[in-house]
């Protein structure tokens, strides 16, 4: 399975139109690709940072709808803002349980060696689920990564804000033991409102 993923650097007043045209415009849209197997959308109001992500059957799939999705996606752009494009490999999909109304995301960047990356995805799977599955309020996570640069991107979902907040530091510890053991560089962090969860992307762990 892979993913495409589109960062939109969004006016906060444009955010709420945003989700409207994306979840009313963008998903039907996509889902009438064939190959296409969903779409989320993670909103970080504060910063005005928004992160859609379409996933695909395959990296041919995903390639060969690069001419239709271009011209919904500079539409978004219209919309929100500047936008900033990644395609990755879904590597690790869990979930404990479906997201629900109010959920969100803590997603964390990272860097590492290319050769590196089958390992941190061995470890992902076989440990660090199991350690974020003990948090409060944990309800997801998935790892995408991209083979050519070595970078991954972590995302854990939780079923509140408020959970999310209450496991910052149990997910701080997680990070930095990963850090040391493959020698990766977390290049950011960000928390999001889980504002479209539509994926049928089946569990990868």
């Amino acid at each position: 399975m892979y993913a495409r993923s589109t960062t939109i650097l969004a006016q906060p007043s444009a955010i709420d139109v945003g989700i409207a045209y994306v979840r009313d415009q963008v998903l039907p849209a996509l889902e009438g690709i064939t190959g296409c197997v969903g779409l989320s959308l993670l909103v970080d109001r504060q910063h005005g940072r928004c992160i859609a992500t379409s996933a695909w059957e395959s990296a041919e799939a995903m390639h060969s709808s690069a001419d239709q999705v271009r011209s919904i996606r500079d539409r978004a752009a219209e919309m929100f803002g500047g936008v900033r494009i990644a395609e990755w490999e879904i590597a690790v999909l869990h979930r404990e349980h479906h997201s629900r109304r109010g959920a969100c995301v803590r997603v964390a960047w990272a860097e590492t060696a290319p050769a590196r990356l089958d390992a941190v995805v061995e470890a992902y799977r076989s440990q660090f689920l199991a350690d974020m599955e003990t948090l409060e309020g944990f309800c997801s996570a998935s790892l995408m990564i991209n083979r050519s640069s070595g970078r991954a991107v972590s995302c854990a979902a939780y079923d509140s804000a408020r959970a999310m907040i209450r496991a910052r530091g149990a997910a701080a510890s997680l990070r930095a033991d990963a850090s040391r053991r493959y020698d990766a560089v977390v290049i950011d962090t960000g928390e999001f409102e889980l504002a479209l969860a539509h994926l049928r992307v089946p569990e990868l762990a």
